[in-house]
This record gives structure tokens, sequence and C-alpha cells, in this order.
């Protein structure tokens, strides 16, 4: 163990001026860190590839388009579903074992998909699709921090959650695009193909780690007790509603607006600058874990509020976008983040209840934004999102000393 500078300046071993360079400087593991950033992207993808494809897709399974749209659904309930439980039966199993089948279902499930012309056939390998992504949410951020040196343990959760924005700025539109240049199958091909790839990849770059001994596997229940996991899946389970009210139907909201035209445009900021807010987080987490969480709600909050009093569209629907991607980027970082460093020895436990909420809010706020829609239109959207973002900030301030502590306990 390394003397601190203090005390090795005072001992005469390390004088003050060479610190820097006498300590050898941590790095991140990058290019196994990718293999895992690689796995959040076909995640991702594999969930929301669909909505881009939707026409093409009912007309070959020949059911409308509405019931299309399901297999995004049964993909989300399959991961609320069994996260959870998959988590706990598969503690003991090696990691890197672990990783290789979750990735595993995907390729099955995607080649199902391509390859399949009944309906039902279709839905069951979107529901294992869903299993898979259980495993792998429940498993990829504690991956990434055991992957890497303690306090650039933060660092390395942003670059593996990289994979989301990417995906959905990224991955959705050039998806859609193949679909409709080459026929909806290629594009789930061209998933499957993706996932070969990455199973080679783990193969060769990701180390790999033990599961846990049979009396200190996860006990879902006892890390519902320890401090700070409460609050972290509270601001997880209503941060999520209220984003994926406004989300899911952005292009019905900008529609209102008479921009229905530019509903590409608009995402496109919003993606990049989730990018951008990626890496603002994966440079400052490991020291500003509770700020930056209280500027995601902030800026989230700010993007609503300027969509709430728009009456019609314009350049400042591009500054809500900008702000939503901002706050909304490094979220999934921060949030995960923040229930491993509270859950401790049982953050597996943890990490697998915010999958299981994270996929019960996005079903949630589909649901509510439909009771919203008929209710009273779209415009309802925004003021939504304002509504649900108060409790959550009361919770972030709240939890100072668990949850979202000024200091976190790993540095």
């Amino acid at each position: 163990m390394s003397a601190s500078p203090d005390t090795a300046a005072a001992s005469g071993t390390v004088p003050p001026t060479r610190r820097e360079s006498a300590e050898p400087r941590q790095k991140l593991p990058m290019f196994a860190l990718l293999a895992l950033a690689t796995a959040v992207f076909i995640t991702s993808l594999t969930e929301t590839l669909p909505a881009g494809l939707l026409p093409e897709m009912s007309h070959d399974l020949r059911v409308s388009e509405s019931a299309t749209g399901q297999t995004v659904t049964i993909y989300a309930i399959g991961t609320a579903l069994t996260a959870i439980p998959l988590t706990a039966a598969t503690a003991g199993w090696r990691r890197k074992r672990l990783l290789l089948t979750a990735v595993a279902g995907f390729a099955v499930a995607n080649t199902v998909t391509a390859v399949s012309s009944v309906y039902g056939l279709t839905m069951v390998a979107r529901f294992l699709a869903g299993v898979a992504a259980g495993l792998a949410w429940a498993l990829l951020a504690g991956y990434a921090r055991r992957m890497a040196p303690v306090p650039l343990q933060g660092r390395a959760i942003a670059v593996a959650m990289a994979g989301i924005p990417v995906a959905l700025s990224l991955g959705v539109p050039v998806g859609t695009f193949l679909g409709q240049a080459l026929g909806w199958r290629v594009a789930f091909l061209s998933m499957t193909a993706l996932t070969v790839v990455l199973l080679l990849w783990i193969v060769a770059a990701v180390p790999d780690y033990p599961g846990q001994q049979r009396g200190e596997r996860p006990r879902m229940l006892r890390a519902l007790g320890v401090p700070g996991v409460r609050p972290v899946l509270f601001v997880t389970l209503v941060f999520v509603l209220a984003h994926t009210v406004l989300y899911a139907y952005i292009a019905t909201f900008l529609d209102g607006l008479g921009m229905g035209d530019q509903t590409d445009l608009v995402l496109l900021a919003f993606g990049v600058t989730s990018l951008l807010s990626i890496w603002v987080v994966g440079a400052q987490i490991q020291y500003r874990l509770r700020a930056l969480t209280i500027a995601s709600t902030l800026l989230v909050a700010a993007a609503a509020a300027l969509l709430a009093v728009l009456s019609d569209g314009g350049a400042l629907v591009y500054v809500a976008a900008v702000l939503w991607g901002l706050g909304w980027g490094g979220l999934p970082t921060l949030l995960q983040t923040a229930v491993g460093d509270a859950g401790g020895d049982q953050a597996d436990a943890a990490q697998a209840m915010l999958v299981t909420l994270w996929n019960v809010a996005m079903a949630g706020g589909g649901v509510l934004g439909g009771v919203l829609l008929d209710a009273t239109g779209s415009g309802s959207f925004p003021w939504t999102v304002l509504l649900l973002l108060v409790p959550v900030f009361a919770v972030v301030l709240a939890a100072r000393g668990h949850g979202f502590p000024a200091r976190r306990r790993a540095m």
C-alpha cells in the first residue's frame, strides 16, 4: 500500500515536486470496457429497433402495427419479470460465463425474430431477448466497476453505458434505414452478426471474475434495508417514468407543435448531447456524483418547462432537446454507480432491482402517456414530467448521507 503524499513528502522518500511522476498512472482497460459498451449498445438497440420498422414487420407478420408495437412491450416485460430471480439464481456463476450466456441469448432471439413469419413465435423471441437483457443490465455495471481501479470506477461505468445514447442516436436511425432499404429481417440479422463478433471479443479481451459464494449470495429484501438503496431506486422509478411519458410520444408531441417532420432532427440533437453528457459524467462522477444528479434533474426539468410553455415549434424546441439530452444522457451511469456504492456487498441485488424498476417505469410511462394523450392531449406531457420531477429532486436533496452523498464512499 503506497504512502499518502503528505507522509511520503515528510519521510523524504518521494520529493513533493516529483510525486506525480513517482506514482504509477492508473488507466482504464478500454478495449475490454468497449466490449461491455457494445453489449449495452446491442441490448438497447434490440429493444428499440422494432419502433422504426413497424410497418414492414406488421405486413410480414400479418398483424396490425399496434400489435407489432407490442414486441417492444413484451421485451420490457421479459426484463422486468426475470431480472431479479435470474440474478439471484446465477449469483454463483463465474461472471464471464454469465456475460457470454446473456449475449448469446441476444444472438438467438434476434435470429429467430429475423426468420420468423409467425407472430406468436416472434413474441416468444422478443420475450427471450428481454430475459437476456435482464441478465445483462444487472451484470454490466458491476462488471465495469470490477475491471477498473477504485478512483476510476465511475468513469468505467460511463464508458460501458455509452452504448445507450449511441444506440438511440445512431443505432436506431441506421437500423431503420437498413431495414427500409434491404428489409427488416436484414436489420435483425445484422444485429446477430454484430453479436457473434461481440462474443469473440468478450472471449479474447474481457477478464473473468468469480461469482459469489453461497453465504454471500444477494438477497433482494436485505438489499432494500441497506441505507441509500431505497432513495436511489425511488429516483430511478420516478425519473425514468417522467422521461418515458414524453420520449415514448415525442413524435406525437412534436406533431402537435407543427414539427412532426422534424422528429428525427430533434432526436438527433437529443442523442448527440446525451453523448456529451456521458463524457462529462464519466470525467467527474468520482468527485461529483451528487452534484451531477442534481444537475441532471434540473436540466430535464428545465427542458420540460420550456416545452410546456411553447405554443408552436421553432428553435426553442431544439434548445429543450439539448437540455434534455444533457440531463438524461449520463443518468444511467449516475444511478447505477449510486446504487452500486450504496449496495455494498448487496450491490448485485440492488442492480437487479434497479433494472427491474427501470423497465417497470418504461412500461408505465408508455401506459401513462397513452392515458394522458386520450384524456388531455399531448400538451400535458411536459407538465407531467415537471410534476414527477418534484419528488425526485426532493429525494436527491434529502439523501445526502446515503444514496447521493456529498462524498462517495469509494473515494
